[in-house]
């Protein structure tokens, strides 16, 4: 079967910083889907037996090859079923993967701990990145209607050990994508810097502040060891087709 034709492309390898492996898998969907700016809720359905019966088909390309696997999905890894959540604790067994990274909003923070453990007495590590977007609670509340209910970075950083970032919007500037970043480094393992890529939501991306952020701020953090940088929702090689990366 050719799953490109069928849909977006779900499995890829990273092979460029944190080496992994990763899956996008279909869920239920996001239950937070306020957010202004994203629409990857889109890739979700409510029939469980078929997200299962193609989530176990994406799994089936994990090789293990980094005894690392990330899992994202449109939503939260609690939108994943509970079948699905098996057939990834079996191919990590099966694989020899040893880290696994989900996604998660932040109005799930208080199931993350037992979900850690679900892993960890299978001697499988997990690692949660959460879409903060910006650390400005203001822009990312009033504007962005994100959902989190916290001004403070240490906070949000007891639950999450990875952080999503959203940059190239009317409103930022290079001093406040750096501090940003610069925030995200000092409270976390890692940070994703999403580039706005255009989608059906009505917050756009701002052409000028992503030439500020090429200019600017890519050559500064290209390299970094820590900093992930997605220019397109697709440069981690899954999505496409109408899916929108967060």
């Amino acid at each position: 079967m050719d799953k490109k034709a069928s849909g977006p492309v779900r499995y890829s390898v990273i092979t460029q910083k944190n080496s992994r492996e990763i899956v996008m898998l279909r869920g239920s969907g996001c239950a937070w889907r306020r957010c202004r700016f994203c629409d990857y809720h889109l890739d979700s359905s409510k029939d469980i037996a078929a997200n299962f019966r193609l989530n176990k088909q994406v799994l089936e390309d994990v090789t293990g090859q980094f005894h690392r696997l990330e899992v994202i999905n449109s939503g939260s890894f609690t939108d994943l079923d509970e079948q699905t959540v098996r057939a990834v604790e079996e191919t990590c067994r099966q694989k020899q993967i040893t880290q696994i990274h989900f996604e998660c909003h932040w109005m799930h923070r208080n199931v993350t701990a037992g979900f850690r453990r679900r892993f960890l007495d299978q001697g499988i590590l997990v690692k949660l990145k959460t879409g903060v977007e910006t650390f400005d609670p203001l822009f990312r509340e009033c504007y962005l209607d994100k959902g989190i209910d916290t001004d403070s970075a240490e906070e949000i950083a007891r639950y999450f050990d990875e952080v999503c970032l959203l940059q190239g919007l009317a409103g930022q500037t290079k001093e406040s994508m750096d501090r940003d970043i610069q925030t995200g480094l000092a409270f976390f393992e890692r940070v994703c810097v999403n580039i706005m890529n255009e989608n059906s939501r009505p917050v756009r991306p701002d052409p000028r502040v992503i030439q500020i952020f090429e200019t600017e701020l890519y050559p500064k953090y290209r390299e970094h060891p820590r900093v992930d940088i997605l220019l397109h929702n697709t440069d981690f090689g899954v999505g496409g087709d109408g899916c929108y990366a967060k």
